[in-house]
């Protein structure tokens, strides 16, 4: 069941709106009256936090955002609000990087239904989701990003993309088969909540559990969604019926670190 309660490097931004994003909108849009009712579930990655910007592996560690993330984030509700997006609900992660996101984007991106507003107030719109939380880490917590490398240099630790060196199975941590079990009940939990009523969600979370949300959705293999596509502080992916698993983004936000 849903567990919530309610609640460096200096550079501009940039922010590419995605073509496919636009008809998705207005797909979304124009199925309201579909006797289907769908689900539309957006993603968010909580902007840049003081660890991303030190090069240091996060996991469960509680780090606010930086000037540059609270940028990224007013950035991107900008992009959400000339979208014309608006959402039934917003869910974050309980670690503040992802909840001051969250919080950013619900305050500026003037984003919140009527339905959001009536039921719980524009001021407590978002809600805290446990189960939304980055993976742990384990003993690689805390860990400059510069040393996985060296720290998982055993066969199998490691799968190697053009941004992220993602290790596998150091102590303690949880695997992504780990992460895909979470997924889907936070998925399942999802739908059980808004499904069937034509509402559209956003999840403010965190990149590992970000993707295995992706996957656990598209049901593809975690190794090929490490491997397909960055997810970047502050850009929004979609989960929809409308939209095919090689179309992840509907925000691109140029990065500084990972």
């Amino acid at each position: 069941m849903l567990a919530f309660t309610f609640v460096s490097t200096a550079a501009a931004t940039t922010v590419v709106y995605s073509v496919a994003a636009a008809s998705l909108i207005m797909s979304s849009s124009s199925s309201s009256t579909s006797s289907s009712s769908p689900l539309n579930i957006y993603l968010a990655r909580h902007g840049q936090d003081e660890d991303n910007a030190a090069g240091i592996l996060n996991g469960h560690r509680n780090q606010p955002l930086t000037s540059i993330g609270m940028r990224q984030a007013s950035t991107v509700a900008e992009k959400i609000r000339s979208a014309g997006l608006t959402f039934d609900a917003i869910y974050s992660s309980p670690l503040q990087r992802a909840h001051q996101t969250a919080l950013i984007i619900a305050s500026e991106g003037q984003c919140l239904s009527s339905k959001c507003t009536s039921t719980h107030g524009s001021e407590s719109a978002v809600q805290v989701m446990d189960q939304l939380i980055e993976r742990d880490f384990g003993i690689m917590t805390g860990t400059p990003t510069k040393e996985i490398r060296s720290r998982c240099s055993g066969p199998g630790e490691l799968l190697l993309t053009d941004t992220i060196s993602y290790f596998l199975k150091p102590e303690g941590a949880e695997s992504f088969p780990d992460l895909i079990e979470r997924a889907n009940g936070v998925i399942e939990d999802i739908r059980q909540q808004h499904e069937g009523k034509d509402e559209s969600v956003l999840l403010v979370t965190h990149g590992d559990f970000g993707k295995m949300l992706y996957s656990a959705y598209y049901q593809l293999k975690w190794e090929d969604v490490l491997k397909q596509f960055h997810f970047g502080n502050s850009e929004v992916l979609i989960l929809s019926k409308h939209s095919t698993s090689g179309k992840a983004h509907i925000f691109e936000i140029e990065q500084y670190n990972h």
